[in-house]
């Protein structure tokens, strides 16, 4: 299950889920950062790292975060997480 970042991102930017992907997956996509669903290997590693909490399995993102969801796959194109 790859992961989202929410909302909660917005005018954060920190990055620190930027230097411990192993993979590469986060991408900066203007006001905040986004994980490509296609990219992430789920390893988890942004999560405890994220200086606001904005990390979340799609399953897990909070209710309201719902649009974190939608603004992820309309950003990398892509029908389902």
């Amino acid at each position: 299950m790859p992961y989202v970042i929410t909302e909660r991102c917005v005018g954060q930017k920190d990055k620190s889920c930027v230097e411990v992907c192993p993979v590469d997956c986060i991408h900066d996509a203007g006001e905040q950062m986004m994980i490509d669903p296609i990219e992430c290997v789920d390893c988890g590693a942004c999560v405890p790292v994220c200086p606001v909490d904005a990390i979340f399995t799609e399953v897990d993102v909070p209710a309201g975060d719902e649009g974190s969801i939608i603004a992820a796959r309309t950003f990398f194109d892509t029908e389902s997480l």
